[in-house]
């Protein structure tokens, strides 16, 4: 149990404050403890990145968020963190070494290798026309209106990702379709950052892992691993230092059977009560295996399972009260009758008596956060 309560504490579930207006200030707070929002195409409900921030703070202006993801001078940027993220600037030193394995075709995507090798000549005229003319969009390109659906990507979309994921190009803003923005990092990130030595590979992989320490409170090593996506064989090594340095201290934790690690700051917060619905990608649930570890609960995201073979529904929020997760909800947006529809309920066995009450109390909350009203009939979806 007070495993729980440290990471909850360290993923900002401590002594919540949701009834507060929510400023910028409070928002870049909350993401610099995080160390990263997961950003997400899917939008059946909302944008992935918004909801880690409602269910920490409540309510609040998403337009805020918009704003800090477009501010200038930038203290968050976009690049790939976990997955696709926003991270505070500050980090972007730090996963250089991820950009040089990219200019070098490794740890990326097959369809965009070619543009390290053979094909480098088109992502360099793509990234001088950027230079002559500024920032572009992948819908801005002649071809660009061939690709169909949201996977099948133009081929200039794929050398501008080349160019992004290679620290070529930056993102400056997204449209209001949510369309990425590429730019010149010079034009985008604050020239203090791009002045900023390249630590090396090992201090910034180390100083990765420092940082999902904190962001996690308690973890194992494959749980640190997973914060920025790491490789498993340097982990070890990286741990060794960081207990040597007294950043982390090895720990051992009642039912885990792997060892498990505290960072030097984590505390058990004691005001861990209250409602939250958490995103499938929030930090504190989206390493399956640690959700089931720390709070007996056996979570899955099933949007690729066939409909047929889903055993939760399609996109799933489990629904944390009092320190554990007690239920869990299919839930949809239904934007033409503005309504929050919750196409599937369930409570687990172990669920307080009042888990319904709270949890259409958090939905009606979410429904008002988001524009919508709440399905009246939404307890029919229970067990179902």
């Amino acid at each position: 149990m007070e495993a729980r309560r440290i990471a909850l504490t360290a993923a900002g579930f401590n002594g919540r404050e949701r009834e507060r207006p929510v400023d910028p200030a409070r928002l870049h707070r909350a993401i610099t403890q995080l160390g990263l929002l997961q950003i997400d195409s899917v939008n059946v409900l909302v944008r992935a990145h918004y909801l880690p921030l409602f269910s920490r703070l409540g309510g609040y202006d998403r337009t805020l968020l918009d704003e800090i993801m477009a501010e200038r001078p930038k203290r968050f940027f976009e690049y790939w963190g976990h997955e696709a993220s926003l991270l505070p600037v500050t980090s972007q030193p730090l996963l250089r070494w991820r950009m040089a394995q990219a200019r070098a075709g490794l740890g990326i995507w097959r369809q965009l290798a070619p543009f390290a090798g053979p094909r480098r000549a088109e992502a360099d005229a793509l990234l001088a026309r950027i230079a002559a003319d500024g920032p572009i969009a992948a819908s801005d390109l002649a071809g660009a209106r061939a690709a169909k659906g949201m996977w099948v990507w133009s081929e200039g979309k794929h050398a501008l990702e080349w160019l992004f994921w290679a620290g070529l190009i930056a993102s400056p803003h997204r449209r209001s379709t949510f369309e990425r923005v590429y730019d010149l990092p010079e034009r985008v990130l604050p020239r203090a950052v791009l002045d900023t030595p390249t630590p090396s590979d090992n201090d910034a992989r180390r100083a990765l892992l420092g940082l999902a320490a904190g962001a996690l409170g308690i973890a194992t090593a494959g749980d640190l691993r997973d914060y920025y996506r790491l490789s498993p064989a340097e982990v070890p090594r990286l741990i060794e230092q960081l207990v040597e340095a007294g950043t982390i201290v090895p720990a051992r934790v009642r039912g885990w059977r792997q060892p498990a690690y505290l960072h030097r700051d984590a505390r058990a917060g004691r005001r861990i009560t209250g409602a939250a619905l958490l995103s499938p990608f929030d930090p504190l649930v989206w390493h399956r295996e640690r959700t089931e570890r720390l709070f007996g609960f056996r979570y899955r995201l099933e949007i690729y399972t066939p409909a047929a073979q889903r055993e939760h529904g399609y996109y799933v929020l489990p629904f944390l009260l009092d320190g554990a997760l007690v239920a869990r909800v299919d839930l949809k947006a239904d934007r033409k009758s503005a309504t929050l529809i919750v196409q599937q309920a369930s409570i687990e066995p172990t669920a307080p008596s009042h888990t319904i009450a709270a949890l259409g109390e958090e939905l009606a909350r979410m429904a008002g956060w988001l524009g919508l009203v709440l399905d009246p009939l939404w307890e029919r979806s229970l067990g179902s």
